[in-house]
This record gives structure tokens, sequence and C-alpha cells, in this order.
């Protein structure tokens, strides 16, 4: 994420990090030519200019994702690498790499094609079903939530305990503190850290799982995308979506869901490290989105939810 902005030496939300490389439609057709020329001549459409990647539509049916930043190049390796074996064991669909692109002589990195998955992002203005949601992203966790191999992805950010995180959760709260209850936060992050920490082996984590990485159709849930961020560690990371998302209804039907579904037990504990990841995650959105009215949407939202 981004730094902070000063204004006049007050600390500011700051913008998305910039891209190292700007990737247009020309720069993609060409790296189309060079490896894959029989897709070159479809339509490409950007779709999205996120914090890490850039994605477009290739014709009708593909998808292509270039991350935008030297700091994304290595977790796209990631998912190219661990998607193609999770997937056949979760229940909803996920963006499988189907071609891999290596660097070309005008962009560095590698770089994915995948099928393109129909829907719109589960922004807090999409309609759903929110017992549909529920339930299967109860399941799509308990589902991903299985140990994960000693040579599984680390990732300094997600997955490890709370307290590696405080440094920059006071930071974050700093910038958005006359935003949001402060002194509520502060009070849920603290029992949150009092909570016990994950004792039990590192399961596979999506890392990244909030509403903007969810697809919707109809109203129901269909998809996740964006597992550029997958690694190992404490499930509690990927569970705080039961706040950035559903209902206070819909998530006793998502806890439910998960506890019967998954192999290891669901108590208080770690139910306080999700809503205490709910809420770091939330306010680092707001913290570090003032340019993209979607991601500061959701940020509003899982901390609203999360200091109900």
């Amino acid at each position: 994420m981004g730094g902070p902005a000063r204004v006049d030496d007050l600390v500011v939300p700051s913008n998305m990090p910039p891209a190292d490389v700007a990737i247009d439609a020309d720069l993609v057709r060409s790296l189309l030519r060079e490896q894959f020329p029989h897709l070159a001549p479809l339509p490409l459409t950007v779709l999205a200019n996120g914090w890490d990647n850039v994605l477009m539509r290739l014709g009708v049916d593909l998808l292509v994702r270039l991350p935008r930043r030297e700091a994304a190049a290595g977790l796209i390796a990631h998912e190219q690498r661990w998607l193609p074996g999770l997937a056949p064991m979760l229940p909803l669909a996920v963006p499988v790499p189907l071609d891999i692109g290596r660097p070309g002589a005008t962009y560095p990195w590698s770089w994915t094609i995948s099928a393109y998955l129909p829907g719109a992002v589960a922004g807090p203005a999409e309609p759903l079903d929110m017992e549909q949601a529920a339930r299967v992203l109860g399941l799509f966790l308990a589902s991903l939530h299985r140990p994960a191999p000693p040579d599984a992805p680390v990732n300094a950010f997600r997955g490890m305990p709370l307290r590696q995180r405080q440094e920059r959760f006071w930071a974050d709260l700093h910038l958005v503190g006359d935003v949001i209850d402060a002194r509520r936060a502060t009070a849920i992050w603290r029992s949150a850290l009092a909570a016990d920490p994950w004792q039990q082996p590192a399961v596979w984590i999506h890392g990244d799982l909030h509403p903007a990485n969810l697809l919707v159709a109809d109203a129901r849930l269909v998809a996740v995308i964006d597992f550029g961020d997958i690694t190992s560690g404490d499930p509690a990371t990927d569970l705080a979506v039961a706040w950035m998302l559903l209902t206070p209804r819909a998530r006793r039907t998502f806890w439910s869901t998960y506890a019967r579904h998954a192999d290891h037990g669901v108590g208080a504990a770690l139910q306080s490290r999700s809503l205490g990841w709910a809420l770091a995650l939330g306010i680092a959105i707001l913290a570090h989105s003032e340019d993209n009215p979607t991601m500061r949407a959701i940020g509003l939202r899982a901390v609203a939810a999360a200091l109900e």
C-alpha cells in the first residue's frame, strides 16, 4: 500500500500505489503477437486497474491479467503455480491459468491468460442473496482451509498473528480516525489481540478475500478471483470477509456452514481474530483508496460492520 500523503503537515488518506509499468491495450496486444499470435486479433477491453494488476477481457471467453507493480510480480507466480491444483476442490469458479505469458521486450514480468468469469464485483451497490452467499462462501472457505504443504507461499502481510500487524494498524487508524469511531475500533482491536493465536498447522488461505474479489451474477455469488496473495497461515485472515460482505443474519449462516465443513474447530478465539482482521483490513482499504470509490465504499462498509 502507498504511504500517507501530507498536506500542510496534516496526514490524510492516500491514493492507490502508482504503477511501475503503464499497461494499455497496445502493450498487451504486442505481447500477444509475440507469444500467442492466434489470440492477438481478438478485441481487448480494460476491466479493472487495481492495486496490483490490470485485467483485460480478451475476446468473449478469455481474461488477461498483468502485474502493474514489481511488488506484485512474484504474487502472480504463486497463483500460476498453486491455483490449478487447488481449483478442483473448490465449490466456486476460480481463474485457473490457461496460458502463462513470459516477460517481453516491452514488459518485464510473467502474466496470465485465464477463462473470463462473468459477473460483477460484490460491491455495496450490487444486489446479493445474502443467505446463498453465506452458505456457498462458508463452504468455499472450509474447502480451501486445508493444511498447506511446507513449500506453500508465506505472505508478510496476511495469515500471520495479528500482533505482527500492530504498527500497520495504528498507522492506518491515524489516517482515518476522524472518519470512524477510533475509540471503539481500538477496543475491538485490543480484544482481538488478546484472543488465543492459531496453534494448528498452517492452512491454505486466499489472502485477499474482500468483496471486490468476489463475483456476483443474478444476485448469487458465483466466483472468487485474484489469488495473487494466496498463502498459508491463520484462516482468520480470510474469515474476515464475513464482516466485509454479509449482514448479521447471514454471518450466522456463514459461521454455521463453515463450522460444519471445516477440518478444524471454530471457537470464540477464531471469530475474535477474524473480527480483528476485518477491522484492520477495512481500515487499511479506507486509508489507501482515496482515488478508488469502489474500494473506499468496501472499506467503509467493512469498518461499520466490524464496529457494530
